[in-house]
């Protein structure tokens, strides 16, 4: 916590008060114009928009994807289920490092870089492990009287899923949705592969023009990436205490059964 509040304190200082050997912790004189400036010295409101469309749109796509694939393995019997979702939870353990090249030259090949294809696409096949594994733990914690007795009144697989386990699966689906809006708000490292006009930037990697211009032989604006950077967190964390209670509920019932 500490770190957090000396960088939200860095946030309000002038320039010259940053390199100040001992650092102070509370500025000179609050400067509330260090927010205005990180705001307009660079497309800001772009990258915000940016970042909430691809942040959305990988949500949705990720929260349903699982949500199919993880009812077919916690009701459906099938030959080789329980080895397929074995394999599906391997995945886990492959590092970033090992699929990121073969996936730059998939989408290269299919023209889709400096897109947002790459950043919202993937999320509509599956979801991710361990967004399956957690649906899937929490629907085999369901019964199943209640999809047999919608079977007998004449209900398909998607309508039972859609009116009966939907409903009843709120706090996981919650706590995905959480998961995924932190994941895809926050990642830097796939907008930076992926992405080089910007137009296309999102704010994670707009923080970058205050870096660029510091060790470009400019002024220091490490105030200002401060400042930038608490702009940038303020959704998430508005997002994790709005939705607090569904998302520790969820965490604690995805576990029940195995």
């Amino acid at each position: 916590m500490g770190p957090f509040l000396f960088a939200f304190m860095t946030s309000f200082k002038a320039p010259h008060e940053i390199f100040i050997f001992p650092p102070r912790f509370f500025p000179e004189q609050w400067r509330f114009q260090n927010y205005y400036d990180a705001w307009t010295q660079a497309p800001f409101t772009l990258f915000f928009r940016n970042t909430i469309l691809i942040t959305l749109s990988a949500m949705l796509g990720q929260t349903v994807s699982a949500t199919f694939v993880a009812y077919g393995f916690a009701r459906f019997r099938f030959p080789g289920r329980d080895a397929l979702f074995m394999l599906v939870i391997s995945t886990l353990i492959l590092p970033e490092e090992v699929t990121i090249i073969p996936t730059f030259l998939m989408f290269k090949v299919v023209g889709w870089l400096d897109t947002w294809y790459p950043l919202i696409l993937p999320s509509y096949f599956g979801g991710g492990a361990f967004s399956i594994f957690l649906l899937r733990q929490f629907f085999l914690t369901l019964p199943k009287d209640m999809d047999e007795a919608a079977e007998i009144d004449g209900a398909g697989t998607l309508r039972i899923l859609w009116s009966i386990v939907a409903p009843l699966s709120k706090p996981a689906l919650a706590t995905l949705a959480i998961f995924s809006f932190l994941g895809r708000w926050n990642d830097f490292f796939h907008p930076l592969i992926y992405l080089s006009t910007t137009e296309q930037f999102t704010v994670s990697l707009g923080l970058r023009f205050y870096q660029q211009v510091a060790t470009a032989g400019g002024p220091a604006r490490e105030h200002l990436l401060m400042a930038a950077s608490f702009a940038a967190t303020f959704p998430i964390v508005v997002i994790f205490f709005v939705f607090q209670r569904q998302f520790v509920r969820g965490i604690v019932l995805s576990g029940i059964k195995g």
